[in-house]
């Protein structure tokens, strides 16, 4: 979708980090202009040295998904340097880890600010060009938590399932403008995003040895360390992805990233919820913690 005469240009929303900082880079390398927004300078700051260094069309700007202002300034600023946003990657995103009972509905209108509200808010800023021109992409990042749910993440899964609907249901609105609409669901993947969670969850981390769900906590915690430790993709194995799903044409509705979330994503069709469901009783140890609950309340 690129050529060295008129490159398409792309906006990565928080893409000074992690994945969304892997993807610009990425397509930066294969000839797109690239803008990486995000909130902290001394991140846009370092993108900007490796981009200048490197001789990459690759800029960063301010820009904070979960303000109108910020946004329609980031876009506008794009438009007024190199002309309207072809490819939007709608990357930032963050996740809080509690259990539904115990989250507050402030933390729960956080995580839906940045991961629905953010998407809809940029995505509803660059559409009417695209449609005026009768082309673009739009490529939504989800993840596998968007497809299976798992105890403590129910608020972040509960956000990217609602993004994977409100994709399903663009993606065909937008077919007669001829604008695709992609999903990227990757697994575990580390980077600062599981770094900025804890500090995001702090209350409930602290708070879990005195609430009742203290050993489902200190099961999820388990688990989530061996899977991070042991998972061997990286923020740039998910750009290739998401380079993919830009070149491709025409797209895949869905890219699935790591071997975990194929895996994840075939047991979730072909298994009924009940055998499912023990699965992931057997990987967070809930029927030993039921167990002893029973053994407690039976003294």
């Amino acid at each position: 979708m690129t050529t060295e005469k008129n490159p398409s240009r792309v906006l990565v929303t928080g893409g000074t980090d992690g994945l969304g900082r892997a993807a610009a880079v990425l397509l930066a390398e294969h000839g797109y202009r690239v803008f990486a927004g995000g909130r902290n300078a001394e991140r846009r700051a370092a993108l900007d040295q490796l981009a200048s260094d490197r001789k990459l069309p690759l800029e960063t700007l301010e820009l904070d998904v979960c303000d109108d202002a910020s946004v329609n300034n980031a876009v506008a600023e794009i438009e007024r340097r190199a002309g309207p946003v072809e490819i939007l990657v709608n990357n930032a995103g963050i996740a809080i880890a509690a259990v539904m009972e115990e989250i507050t509905l402030a933390d729960l209108r956080k995580q839906y600010e940045t991961n629905i509200f953010g998407v809809l808010r940029t995505t509803q800023r660059v559409l009417p060009e695209m449609r005026r021109r009768r082309s673009g992409r739009i490529i939504n990042m989800s993840s596998i938590a968007g497809k299976v749910a798992i105890p403590i993440m129910g608020p972040y899964s509960s956000s990217k399932h609602a993004l994977e609907a409100i994709s399903d249901a663009i993606r065909l609105e937008l077919y007669p403008f001829g604008i695709h609409v992609v999903l990227i669901e990757p697994g575990v993947i580390p980077t600062n995003m599981s770094r900025n969670a804890e500090e995001l969850s702090t209350a409930y981390v602290k708070g879990a040895e005195q609430s009742p769900y203290r050993a489902v906590y200190e099961g999820f915690r388990s688990s989530w360390t061996k899977a991070t430790k042991a998972a061997p993709d990286t923020p740039e194995d998910c750009a290739r992805v998401i380079l993919r799903a830009i070149e491709d044409t025409p797209p895949r509705a869905r890219y699935l990233v790591t071997r975990e979330a194929k895996i994840s994503a075939f047991m979730r069709r072909i298994l009924s919820d009940g055998a499912f469901d023990s699965g992931i009783k057997k990987r967070l140890g809930l029927d030993g913690i039921r167990e002893s609950f029973q053994k407690a309340s039976s003294k």
